[in-house]
């Protein structure tokens, strides 16, 4: 339940009675709202459990899973995509398509250097096989979808450079109420939220708090998991997977949220924020459009544990209003996305808001 998996759950919200089509599903791993959707996952992955838990070696066939579907007759088509959904085919062609695309497929474009960059990797030898292939089938699909919409403008830059298409940024939802009644009360620890995968570069907090050796807690799971608790110290604890409610406690705690990724957004700030805690960024990416320094957090420049070290150094806690952060998240709340995505499926489909508000009777 990231990101992603957020925007999806307004969207259900949106349509209770639409399908929903996946490649692969795990429904302990998902909210009842999306548990309760007529969920139709991909027959492969239906047939070879194992697929659901080693996914990511299908990358190269996943084009091919997504066309399999038979999409027919539907008056809508909403694709939440940053691998391949944007491929889905619809019939009859002219189905009006709307793709939320949370980036184009990073790990063959700009990221692909932190996912297939170790040589000593099985995946890394198979990969320049397919690259090509995969960046060309993810150029070419970009003419199904009817209207781009995406979470930020670093986003829109790269479906710009890449699809040769603009996009509309509606900034993915905080759901603000989850951390509205968490009384702010620092502790000495900082807190990384994160999946552990490579180019969330939290080998870089890592080396830094084995410097500082002031107390680390990460919680998030990945496939990165072994390899950073091989490298982390003691004073670094992987709390794993955390529920919704240990999660705002963790943030009401913190002295501060560590984030070094260069991420497409970073919802992980807005939900900081609705708790009051601010956040140490790496100065790049969606952090620029989520994070007011001085007011909800400070900037680290590069990606490593020396420009992170100064930060937490410099770092004061005292110089940061609790209202005035949780303020800043409210202005991403989950209402106001729901209004603005609704609004936008108004307009670019022509088909009524669910979310508007019912006129006054006469």
């Amino acid at each position: 339940m990231r990101g992603g998996e957020k925007v999806l759950e307004v969207f259900c919200e949106l349509y209770p009675l639409a399908d929903v089509y996946t490649l692969f599903y795990e429904p302990q791993k998902v909210s009842p709202l999306i548990r309760s959707m007529r969920i139709h996952e991909h027959p492969l992955a239906k047939r070879l459990a194992v697929t659901r838990r080693h996914y990511r070696y299908l990358l190269p066939f996943m084009p091919r899973m997504i066309e399999s579907f038979k999409i027919k007759n539907y008056d809508l088509v909403i694709s939440t995509s940053h691998c391949v959904a944007k491929g889905i085919v619809a019939q009859p062609p002219e189905t009006p398509h709307i793709c939320y695309c949370f980036t184009p497929m990073r790990y063959i474009w700009d990221k692909y250097d932190d996912y297939f960059g170790n040589k000593w990797k099985l995946s890394s030898w198979m990969m320049p096989m397919f690259r090509k292939g995969l960046q060309e089938w993810d150029v070419e699909t970009a003419v199904r979808v009817g209207h781009f919409v995406t979470t930020s403008n670093y986003v829109r830059d790269r479906i710009r450079e890449h699809y040769l298409r603009e996009a509309l940024v509606v900034p993915a939802p905080v759901d603000c109420d989850r951390f509205a009644d968490t009384e702010r009360l620092p502790e000495d620890f900082f807190l990384i939220v994160s999946a552990l995968e490579p180019y969330k570069r939290i080998d870089v907090a890592i080396d830094a708090f084995r410097e500082l050796r002031w107390p680390l807690k990460i919680a998030g799971t990945g496939s990165q998991m072994r390899r950073l608790k091989r490298r982390a110290p003691r004073n670094v604890e992987f709390l794993g997977w955390v529920s919704d409610e240990e999660l705002a406690s963790l943030y009401s705690r913190a002295r501060a949220v560590v984030f070094p990724a260069d991420e497409d957004f970073g919802i992980v700030p807005l939900e900081a924020a609705a708790s009051g805690c601010p956040v140490i960024a790496y100065r790049h990416g969606g952090a620029l459009e989520t994070v007011i320094e001085g007011k909800t957090g400070i900037f680290f420049d590069e990606q490593t544990p020396a420009a992170l070290i100064e930060a937490v150094r410099d770092f004061a806690e005292e110089k940061f209003d609790n209202e005035e952060l949780r303020a800043h998240a409210r202005l991403y709340d989950r209402p106001v996305f729901k209004q603005r995505v609704g609004d936008l499926i108004r307009d670019v489909a022509r088909l009524p808001n669910p979310a508007a508000p019912e006129p006054p009777a006469e």
